[in-house]
């Protein structure tokens, strides 16, 4: 376990894993009309557990990608399903401001206590 995991716990890497899902969502969004274009997703649980088993927040990350199934088929092969994808990033969104101000809390508690406050 690295410096930074003991003094941060499971939330720096919580938050590393929320920001890579991320930009995994907004990829979807992004190719939302792309032909054949597969949405994909991070089973954050399951990576979560990976990075808590001693894997990189990255390695985590990339072995619990997961292809999404979509409710209806298309009929050019994308599987990227907009208000799906827009809801799962916004909460996402959610959960990692939440994790960023515990965070912020955390550091700014740090800083108090080294200047002696």
């Amino acid at each position: 376990m690295a410096q930074g995991d003991s003094l941060f716990g499971i939330h720096g890497t919580a938050l590393a894993l929320r920001s890579q899902r991320l930009s995994l969502l907004a990829s979807n969004i992004a190719n939302a009309a792309t032909p054949g274009y597969q949405a994909r997703d991070i089973d954050f649980n399951s990576a979560l557990d990976m990075a808590q088993r001693g894997y990189g927040a990255d390695r985590a990350a990339s072995q619990s990608v997961q292809y999404r199934i979509p409710t209806e088929a298309s009929m050019d092969g994308n599987t990227v399903e907009l208000s799906t994808e827009q809801t799962l990033f916004a909460e996402n969104a959610v959960q990692y401001r939440t994790t960023l101000a515990f965070l912020e809390g955390r550091i700014s508690t740090i800083r108090r206590a080294l200047k002696g406050d």
